[in-house]
C-alpha cells in the first residue's frame, strides 16, 4: 500500500514539474496567435497577423541574417576546432587528458554573465573593434567545451585498430582520416555542430555584451520588449524556440542519443 502511494506521489510530482517547466513555452506559442493585444485570458480569437507584422519589420530581417552568419560560423567552427581538440586530448595521459578536459570545459562552467564580462575586457584590451566577428569568437569560446566533451567521449570508443593499419598500408594522416575516421565519427560530428548552432542561436547575455552594432534574433526580442508588449514579440520568440527545439532533436537523432 505505502509503496503504491509512493508511486503515485511520484508520478504526481513528475507531471506537475513537466507542466511547470514547459507552461511558459507553450503560452508563448500560444499568445503569438492571439488577436488581440492584452495577452490574458480568455483568448477571443486565433490570428496569424502578428507573425505578418513581425515578418513586415526591416530590423527582424537584418536580425535574421545576422543570426544566420554567426550560428552557421559557429557551427562549423567549434565543430572543426572542437575535433582537432578532441583528437589531441584522446592521445594523451589519462592525468593529463583529465586536466585539458577541465581547462577546456571552464568556459561552459563560469556564468555566462562572468564569461561576457571576461571576453569583453579581453578584446578592450587588445582593441578590437565589437563586431559580428566578435560575437561569433565569444560563442565559440563557450560552444566549443559541448563539442569537444562530445567528440571525445566518441573517440574514447573508436577502434584505432583500424587507422593503424591504413597507415601501415601507405596511407597519409589525412587520407587515413578521412577514409576511416571520419566516416565513423560522421554523425557524432554533426551532432556535435547542431548541439552548437542551438546554444549560438539561443544566446543573449553573450551576445548583448560583444555585438557592437544590429542586431541578432534574440537581442531584437530585447529591443522589442524595451518599447513595449504585444504578441509580436511571442512571435519572434516562438520562431526562435521552434528553431532551437528543432536544432537540437536533429542533433539528437543524428547522434542517436536515447537518454
Amino acid at each position: 500500500m505505502k509503496q503504491h502511494v509512493a508511486r503515485n506521489l511520484g508520478l504526481v510530482v513528475g507531471i506537475l514539474t513537466v507542466v511547470f517547466m514547459t507552461a511558459p513555452l507553450v503560452l508563448v506559442v500560444l499568445f503569438s496567435f492571439n488577436d488581440s493585444v492584452v495577452m490574458t485570458f480568455p483568448i477571443k480569437g486565433l490570428t496569424f497577423d502578428w507573425y505578418r507584422t513581425l515578418l513586415s519589420r526591416d530590423d527582424f530581417w537584418g536580425a535574421l541574417r545576422n543570426s544566420v552568419i554567426v550560428t552557421l560560423a559557429v557551427g562549423a567552427g567549434s565543430t572543426v576546432i572542437g575535433t582537432l581538440a578532441a583528437m589531441v586530448i584522446v592521445r594523451m595521459r589519462p592525468r593529463v587528458s583529465a586536466l585539458a578536459m577541465s581547462l577546456f570545459g571552464l568556459p561552459m562552467m563560469m556564468p555566462p554573465l562572468v564569461l561576457a564580462l571576461a571576453l569583453l575586457t579581453l578584446f578592450s584590451a587588445l582593441g578590437v573593434r565589437l563586431s559580428l566577428m566578435t560575437v561569433v569568437l565569444a560563442h565559440l569560446t563557450f560552444t566549443m567545451p559541448f563539442v569537444i566533451l562530445i567528440v571525445t567521449a566518441r573517440l574514447r570508443d573508436f577502434d584505432t585498430a583500424m587507422l593503424d593499419s591504413a597507415r601501415d598500408l601507405g596511407a597519409s594522416p589525412w587520407t587515413a582520416f578521412r577514409s576511416v575516421t571520419f566516416p565513423i565519427i560522421r554523425p557524432t560530428l554533426f551532432g556535435a555542430g547542431l548541439i552548437a548552432m542551438a546554444l549560438s542561436l539561443d544566446d543573449f547575455i553573450i551576445t548583448f555584451f560583444m555585438l557592437g552594432g544590429g542586431n541578432t534574433l534574440p537581442t531584437l526580442v530585447w529591443g522589442m520588449l524595451r518599447t513595449g508588449v504585444d504578441p509580436s514579440i511571442n512571435a519572434l520568440g516562438a520562431l526562435i524556440l521552434l528553431a532551437t527545439l528543432g536544432t537540437s532533436a536533429l542533433a539528437l537523432r543524428i547522434t542517436g542519443y536515447r537518454g
